[in-house]
């Protein structure tokens, strides 16, 4: 079996990473896997950046280029929308390479427009990261539905017209991809239903596979040596909570957690507990929490985070509407529960009172009441822990993983 992975990234972003651990995967088990990408920042031999003399100037360019059309709504939120308008190169990279199987990632930024994923000649199998591949160009819909129709009236464009640039992206989508061999896989259960629920993949297979992850290098460290490695005190309970651009994300949640950190002090934790935050440098004014905050800044390398999932006892991913955020994941290989609201993908992350903690959305003080159940018995904290742990080695493991998207590719290879 021959597998190409098409991303925008490698390692850059998280659904990057979330692609290239399923490259990893597959080469676990065997399978011949090749990755194509725009922008590479690894070091995998196995990666090919389609344009490598010039990736970083077709990289700004393109996402520069490819945001043009967005300066006609100037009342248009900072959420990210990508249009994907531009020509692409995708197709001369699979002919040297020629798979069985196409595997689209994360794609919406790459060299694989629109208009040519019904040009493979192979089965494709895309797995959504985020709601774009069925949206009329929002990555995260928030409270709109409008997908499930034609889009138009983009909330997040803040437009009022039903043909606008929304419309016309989905558009292009639905003529595009009406005969396309495609097959689409999601992380989260939740991503399924939404994809269900949109008029471009009502009709299509969708299948749910979760993110894999190598349970080998993420996994329960010694606690002290862990807060030892990272500077972090040893006589507090730790509270962790960390995403890319962990305190400026909005959709990630941190001003929730400040709110319900603050009310933590009213169950009497504030002598007892320090917050630290891995994804974002400190601040010029930080939250005043009533207990300290460490800030670790962006921990690129694997070890480091698993280090600070196992120095934390708790971690907090209060995300309003995420997919299946991989922090969630790596904190359970860790043996560290998991705090958040019983929303979206993390009810395929946390089940409430074995492996964590699901507060009621989005109430500030049944997610203080979550942090404080997991750290005030001791015993229970230790049963999280290993419950946790068993979750994230029986799901979400590289072979586990593998074994069940090379289950779907021999289906949809048989008799080719």
């Amino acid at each position: 079996m021959r597998v190409l992975v098409a991303s925008t990234y490698d390692v850059r972003s998280g659904a990057a990473r979330a692609a290239y651990r399923l490259h990893q995967s597959f080469k676990v088990i065997g399978i011949t896997s090749r990755m194509v990408v725009q922008g590479k920042f690894g070091d995998d031999d196995s990666v090919v950046a389609l344009q490598p003399k010039y990736q970083k100037i077709s990289r700004v360019l393109r996402r520069t280029l490819d945001a043009l059309p967005l300066v006609c709504y100037p009342k248009r939120d900072r959420d990210i929308f990508s249009v994907q308008w531009l020509p692409g190169t995708i197709l001369s990279g699979v002919s040297h390479i020629e798979p069985d199987i196409v595997s689209l990632q994360w794609i919406c930024q790459a060299h694989v427009p629109i208009e040519t994923i019904p040009k493979f000649s192979q089965p494709v199998v895309w797995t959504l990261h985020d709601m774009w591949p069925f949206t009329g160009g929002c990555h995260y819909s928030q409270n709109c539905e409008r997908y499930s129709g034609s889009c138009g009236r983009c909330p997040r464009l803040g437009s009022s017209r039903n043909r606008d640039l929304s419309h016309w992206i989905w558009r292009r989508k639905a003529n595009s991809w009406r005969d396309a061999n495609l097959t689409i896989v999601t992380p989260s259960h939740w991503l399924a239903d939404c994809a269900r629920a949109s008029s471009l993949f009502k009709d299509r297979r969708i299948e749910v596979i979760p993110y894999a992850l190598n349970t080998e290098l993420y996994r329960p460290e010694n606690r002290r040596l862990a807060r030892e490695t990272l500077k972090l005190p040893q006589d507090k309970h730790l509270i962790l909570f960390g995403s890319l651009d962990a305190t400026r994300e909005p959709r990630k949640g941190f001003d929730l957690l400040v709110s319900a950190l603050r009310d933590l002090g009213t169950y009497g934790w504030n002598d007892r507990v320090e917050l630290v935050v891995f994804g974002a440098a400190q601040p010029q004014n930080p939250p005043d929490l009533g207990f300290p905050t460490h800030f670790l800044g962006h921990l690129h390398d694997e070890y480091s985070l698993a280090l600070a999932y196992s120095a934390a006892e708790v971690m907090v991913v209060p995300s309003i509407q995420d997919n299946l955020p991989q922090t969630g994941i790596e904190a359970l290989a860790c043996g560290t529960p998991v705090v958040a609201f019983n929303t979206a993908g993390m009810r395929d992350i946390v089940a409430h009172e074995r492996t964590g903690y699901l507060a009621r959305p989005f109430e500030i003080d049944d997610l203080a009441r979550g942090i404080a159940w997991v750290l005030e018995d001791g015993e229970r904290r230790r049963l999280l822990s290993r419950q946790a742990r068993q979750k994230a080695e029986s799901e979400f493991s590289q072979g586990v993983v593998a074994r069940r998207y090379l289950g779907l590719y021999e289906e949809l290879t048989a008799g080719g």
